[in-house]
């Protein structure tokens, strides 16, 4: 999920539109800074690369999932493809891909070599036209902070599994006991810069899930396996403006918005490191 802005500072409404004109806008830059798989590692052992670590975070997910070859997976909000596109490749699995961002969409699409057994969709996952009880699973890595209408994505990812499908949610939360100074200097801001919903709780998530006919769930807080993103966030961004001058020229331009780049980034390392944020997976069963 990346961060940065495309806009004003002041938080507009979470439409669609707004995610997709904010991961349209940020293309290149992201791409160049997280790579195609975009989320964070999972770092499990010492002296693993943040590759491996991003390896490892779709390789947990799967694994929860319980996806086999020929099962039928819905990857929401997939980013540029490349998660979907290793689960296919890797595992023999059929995937979907849906994005909301043109950008994204255009270069899961066209980029080759082609895996026959993934495709991707331009769309909203909240108003997807997806066939009901289609899938095996349903994957949402770093998607679900993007949509004010929790409720309605679960609801969807319960209309489009089988009976007995599984959800895996990989997403942010804001810790249970946050302070009111974390929540407005630090949470705000980064949910405003990034076009994501406040962050929630885990227990909001839960309850929803439960609400939209979910049961089984386990809930696993791996904030301190995925805090070491940040810091490698920080040395591919320094590594690319050593070889590019419009890296620093993009963050020290005229626009305020750029500028708010990299204070985000520390916003969130340091979200991280007092406990205000936290990155949990959830694993969950259609009832």
């Amino acid at each position: 999920m990346p961060v940065g802005s495309s806009g004003s500072g002041l938080r507009e409404e979470l439409t669609p539109a707004a995610v997709a004109a904010h991961y349209d806008a940020l293309d290149e830059l992201h791409r160049e800074v997280w790579g195609r798989h975009v989320h964070h590692g999972l770092w499990l052992r010492e002296g693993e690369s943040y590759a491996e670590a991003k390896e490892n975070l779709a390789r947990r997910v799967v694994d929860q999932a319980q996806l086999t070859s020929g099962s039928e997976v819905v990857d929401i909000g997939c980013g540029y493809g490349e998660t979907a596109r290793w689960i296919a490749d890797r595992y023999g699995c059929r995937v979907t891909g849906i994005t909301i961002s043109q950008a994204q969409y255009d270069f899961a699409h066209c980029r080759g070599p082609a895996v026959p057994n993934a495709r991707f969709i331009l769309g909203d996952w909240l108003a997807n036209d997806l066939p009901a009880g289609a899938f095996d699973a349903a994957v949402a890595i770093e998607s679900t902070e993007h949509m004010d209408d929790l409720e309605g994505f679960f609801r969807e990812c319960h209309r489009v599994l089988r009976p007995g499908g599984r959800l895996v949610i990989a997403a942010w939360l804001a810790a249970e006991n946050v302070k009111t100074w974390q929540e407005r200097r630090l949470l705000q801001p980064i949910a405003r810069r990034g076009r994501l919903s406040n962050f929630r709780s885990a227990a909001s998530y839960e309850a929803f899930a439960v609400g939209n006919g979910f049961a089984g769930i386990d809930a696993e807080d791996v904030s301190a396996k995925v805090a070491r993103t940040w810091p490698a966030i920080i040395r591919t961004f320094a590594g690319s403006a050593a070889k590019d001058p419009r890296r620093l020229r993009y963050v020290a331009g005229r626009h305020a918005a750029n500028r708010q780049f990299l204070l985000t980034i520390l916003r969130i390392w340091m979200a991280y490191r007092i406990g205000a944020l936290r990155y949990y997976l959830f694993t969950l069963r259609a009832a």
